[in-house]
């Protein structure tokens, strides 16, 4: 097998072929699926090694005073041939990775051979094909979790042993010094824990990254803006705890520290920094100091790492096994979102080029991923799945003209199917400044009997008669979903506003598509069916909600129930999937009232069926699930939503009714009466009249392109996050 190894005398890396290691009782031979890269301390470890005899000298003044002791002990020869020995060798790297178990040792009974580890170590879990893991270093993955984000078990114990020894509490404020790895879970950790934190970095971009992942603020610590944040956030009085995971020779995190604790605060050291304690400022604050070990209680004790004695619960409630396992349970139910983190993803036969790359600073990365191909493959997953959201490109944008108020808005209609027919004409025809001239429908009967019903000027089937008709000032694209992206592409060429029912494309390419012709013609007049969001029940409820100033958990479940049979929706091959065909809906609804588009979007199945999880995450750590269920009772509501944030809750039931609270009381407006079904209102009357009125005033169209486009991607990437097993990043095109 091969094995990532250094030689700590030359500096030489290198993937070597080892021998397999045996399967021992008490533990297990992991095949690695991913590995991590520690940034900080194997970065450490490999600077170190390039460094002369006398900087490695400085750098580990524990080693020296090692070396002295046995010179007074052994002699110098002795000594010398025994640290040129020790140097002169091959030392493993490692020591987080996920991977799936080949062979089970005698005395193991927790796991079985196939199954996916998390696993901790750095004797244990090495950059190595296979590796042998004890009993208490490893612990199964949670059903749904990616093994390349059940691969920082290790760094995430880490951060959680930190935050364990701060001591959080509900409503405290902290501050996290340094935003590299460990710094940017345990600031996840704490927000998770209900705690306000603020992050000190000199590096701007990590400062971004802490904020999208639910600091408060962030910025250098050298500038006045963290001083400032923590004051604002703490009444002036301090933070509660600091927490040291910053690297280097600086004193400045410890004095930042003193300055910014309160009276009687605590401070934690997780990472490697210089801790030249300044009396005066620690004896006056009275602040209590900490440092904490590695993964957690267990660690460096050879009855529990290697022979498996475990702790009893009643005595150490959070052991290593037990950090890891509550870790990878937080991953799992997205309390913490580690894909963000994800810098770069490496092949494993790279690993020498890849960590040349993050010495010489050619890599910058916050986190790093070798990948076992051939074990990832097994593993249904693919290398760092991402679906790239299009950049609107607009030359020359056309202005559209201004209407007096007696002038008619003309409409042409391309399709006037059931949907046409039942939700949109009925709103339009007969509306005061609204003319329906032309309906276009591939058979003339269809076309014959919207002209009856709805009283259009004109029927025909000839689409280029329409779209080439200057006195038209929209087109509504109302056709079956496969045709969508064309039909909407040759309006916008054309010059024509266009109204397209969701979904805008059912592809990549299709919506690439529509973007170049809005880019070739100048032309961005485009909306897209997107109606809940102009419901007036929830215009109103999120108007109760009010600002909020805190990330927000959205929960959205849809009770679409069984198609007919015969439905047009079953034929996936050439309409898409049912969620691809109306999933836009309800994200689109979710982006709307989060104020922000999403940033990656995780999917996964109820087997059998057409069930499906699908959890969007928001840049400031909101995040939406959206239950899409077609399996529960024909008498339950189809659309129920909650959003939670800032001590509130709004509940929307089926866009009847809906309910406000906060702090305690209860606000409820109830809209309609839910004994009158026939009254809900989806918001498609608002929807249209708002159209109209950008046609007709020629001001900005009621959706931004951006989200549309947005909202299409997200929807769209469910189809790649089921194929891929894993989160898939919303990447903005540049």
């Amino acid at each position: 097998m091969k094995q990532v190894v250094q030689n700590y005398k030359s500096g030489e890396l290198a993937v070597l072929d080892v021998p397999v290691p045996g399967c021992k009782p008490g533990g297990v031979l992991v095949r690695t699926a991913y590995s991590l890269i520690s940034t900080g301390t194997e970065l450490m470890k490999v600077s170190e090694a390039g460094m002369s005899m006398l900087g490695k000298a400085r750098s580990r003044p524990d080693q020296v005073a090692k070396v002295m002791q046995s010179v007074a002990t052994n002699g110098v020869p002795a000594t010398y041939r025994k640290v040129m020995g020790k140097l002169d060798s091959y030392t493993p790297l490692g020591y987080s990775l996920c991977g799936v178990v080949e062979q089970v040792g005698a005395g193991v009974d927790d796991v079985k051979a196939g199954d996916l580890v998390a696993c901790a170590g750095n004797e244990h879990a090495l950059h190595a094909e296979l590796n042998w893991v004890p009993k208490n270093l490893y612990t199964p993955v949670p059903d749904g979790l990616a093994p390349r984000h059940a691969a920082f078990g290790t760094v995430g114990s880490i951060a959680m042993q930190g935050v364990r020894q701060g001591e959080p509490q509900l409503g405290e404020v902290a501050l996290v010094i340094g935003l590299g790895l460990i710094g940017q879970l345990v600031v996840q950790l704490l927000t998770a824990a209900g705690v306000r934190v603020v992050g000190a970095d000199p590096d701007p971009t990590r400062c971004e990254l802490a904020e999208r992942l639910g600091a408060a603020a962030c910025g250098d610590p050298a500038s006045t803006a963290v001083e400032a944040a923590v004051a604002e956030l703490t009444d002036g009085h301090g933070v509660d705890q600091v927490f040291l995971a910053a690297g280097g020779g600086s004193n400045q995190p410890v004095e930042l520290a003193a300055r910014l604790a309160r009276d009687r605060g605590r401070v934690v050291d997780i990472g490697k920094c210089r801790l030249d304690l300044p009396w005066n400022a620690y004896y006056e604050k009275e602040l209590d100091v900490r440092f904490s070990r590695s993964y957690g209680p267990g660690r460096y004790d050879p009855a529990y790492e290697l022979e498996g004695r475990d702790y009893p619960i009643g005595y150490v409630r959070w052991t290593e096994r037990r950090n890891l396992a509550c870790f990878l349970d937080l991953l799992a139910r997205g309390s913490v979102d580690v894909e963000p983190l994800v810098s770069h993803v490496a092949d494993f036969d790279d690993a020498v080029e890849t960590y040349q790359s993050l010495k010489d600073g050619d890599l910058k990365a916050v986190a790093v991923l070798f990948r076992y191909p051939e074990q990832a493959e097994e593993q249904g997953e693919s290398a760092a799945p991402e679906v790239s959201v299009p950049e609107v490109r607009r030359t020359g944008t056309t202005v559209a003209p201004v209407r007096s108020a007696k002038t008619p808005v003309r409409l042409a209609f391309v399709g006037a199917g059931n949907y046409a027919t039942s939700m949109l004409l009925p709103h339009l025809a007969g509306r005061e400044g609204v003319e329906l001239s032309t309906v276009v429908t591939t058979t003339a009967l269809s076309a014959a009997n919207a002209q009856r019903k709805f009283g259009f000027a004109e029927a025909t089937t000839d689409l280029d008669a329409v779209l080439g008709d200057t006195s038209i000032d929209a087109v509504f694209v109302v056709t079956r979903h496969s045709s969508h992206a064309e039909l909407t592409r040759q309006a916008l060429l054309a010059g024509k506003t266009v109204f397209v029912e969701k979904p805008l494309a059912l592809t990549e390419d299709e919506l690439a598509g529509v973007l170049a012709a809005v880019e070739e013609s100048g032309n961005d007049r485009l909306q897209v069916g997107f109606n809940r969001r102009f419901a007036p029940l929830l215009q109103e409820a999120r108007k109760r909600f009010g600002a909020r100033t805190g990330p927000a958990s959205l929960r959205y479940l849809v009770n679409a129930g069984k198609l007919q049979h015969g439905s047009w929706y079953l034929q996936q091959g050439a309409e898409g999937s049912r969620f691809v065909g109306e999933g836009g809906h309800f994200i689109d609804t979710a982006s709307w009232l989060l104020d922000a588009d999403p940033v990656s979007v995780y999917a996964t199945a109820a087997p059998g069926n057409e069930d499906l999880q699908v959890v969007l995450r928001y840049p400031d750590g909101s995040t939406a699930t959206i239950s899409y269920v077609t399996t529960g009772a024909a008498g339950f509501p189809k659309e129920t939503l909650d959003l939670i944030a800032d001590g509130k809750v709004l509940r929307l039931d089926d866009f009847v009714r809906a309910s406000v609270y906060s702090d305690g009381t209860v606000g409820r407006k109830q809209w309609v009466s839910s004994r009158l079904p026939k009254a809900r209102d989806k918001g498609q009357n608002a929807e249209l009249a708002a159209f109209i009125k950008a046609v007709r005033t020629g001001g900005p169209m009621p959706v931004p392109l951006e989200s549309l486009v947005a909202t299409t991607s997200a929807t769209l990437a469910v189809r790649a996050g089921l194929a891929g097993g894993a989160p898939v990043t919303l990447a903005r095109a540049r």
